[in-house]
């Protein structure tokens, strides 16, 4: 009988557990006590003997796959997978795959919540209120004001749709862009520079890639206008947070609404946490309970698939030059 182990965030209920035993799997779960986010080093010793992985945010680096010879496949939760060394899995001949599409519209919202938390002081308001204080405070309306989304795939488009509704005029920068959606909305398609220049909230959509590593660091900061705001709900690795925390810090920024982070969970002697125009979460934006569901089902599916001889083409992530992938 294969074997499965789930790994992913709140893994102990969901539909996965129905759809890979319904196929013949047995399925288990990392003791509730184990955080491997913050115990990276266990991942061997929790994944060791299993056929495939459900797996979260752990790291499946080179070193760790070489430790594990029965791994036929790695199926995120998420869309994400900037932490698994996909030339290692080719090497061993394990299929990385996503759950793409199912979660777009929860980092949408959540891109909103902290957009619309800075803007309207939400934190600060709050804990005045909590204090006792009465302080009040002009801030800049949102209706009207420009957006620049980095990034126009699933989740993007999912942000400009909801950017329109706002009354927000709507910049877009894609290496590839979607320009039949662009145009159908009415959203100008920009170089990454002039949308800068030119929004008065940057919100990120880029998958972390060697090219993307980064793409927020100080030149790219300076090029923001005077007192516009950063959202981030995509990965910590694209934005370069030392420079961020001097762009707050001198004023350059009004804010940064910020789900993601270099290392997470973000360590409490991270100068972000110290800066009153910040707003963080814990890498949530695609959690709801509908994304959970799906995403959750999708991650088995692909495991299903794969173990029954078909190639889910959209969710796999590497083995690119391969043909004839068996499980075996």
């Amino acid at each position: 009988m294969p074997r499965v182990i789930c790994t992913a965030k709140m893994c102990e209920f969901g539909p996965h557990f129905e759809i890979l035993q319904a196929a013949g799997f047995e399925v288990d779960t990392v003791p509730t006590e184990v955080d491997l986010r913050k115990e990276p080093h266990r991942v061997v010793e929790q994944v060791q003997g299993y056929d495939a992985v459900l797996a979260g945010a752990e790291i499946y680096s080179r070193e760790v796959l070489e430790q594990l010879p029965d791994l036929k496949v790695i199926s995120r939760y998420g869309v994400g997978f900037d932490a698994v060394d996909l030339a290692a899995a080719d090497a061993q001949n394990i299929v990385v795959t996503i759950t793409p599409g199912v979660n777009h519209h929860s980092v949408a919202e959540q891109a909103f919540a902290l957009l619309m938390g800075i803007a309207r002081m939400t934190r600060t308001q709050d804990r005045a209120v909590r204090s006792g204080e009465w302080e009040r405070e002009l801030t800049p309306r949102v209706w009207g004001s420009t957006i620049g989304i980095v990034g126009l795939g699933r989740i993007g488009q999912a942000v400009a749709t909801r950017a329109i509704g706002m009354g927000m005029h709507v910049l877009a920068y894609d290496p590839f862009p979607n320009e039949e959606f662009a145009k159908t909305h009415q959203i100008k398609l920009l170089s990454l520079e002039e949308l800068l220049k030119q929004s008065d909230y940057v919100t990120l959509h880029l998958p972390v890639t060697p090219e993307t590593i980064d793409i927020i660091n100080r030149d790219t900061l300076a090029i923001m206008k005077p007192g516009s705001v950063l959202i981030n709900t995509a990965r910590g690795g694209l934005v370069d947070e030392n420079a961020l925390v001097e762009a707050l810090e001198s004023g350059h920024l009004r804010g940064a609404g910020l789900d993601v982070f270099k290392k997470e969970p973000l360590p409490v002697e991270s100068p972000l946490i110290k800066l009153e125009n910040v707003l963080l979460s814990c890498h949530t934006g695609g959690l709801d309970q509908e994304s959970h569901r799906d995403a959750y089902a999708m991650a088995a599916q692909n495991i299903v698939k794969l173990h029954q001889g078909e190639w889910p083409v959209e969710c796999v992530m590497n083995m690119k030059e391969t043909t004839g992938w068996k499980w075996s």
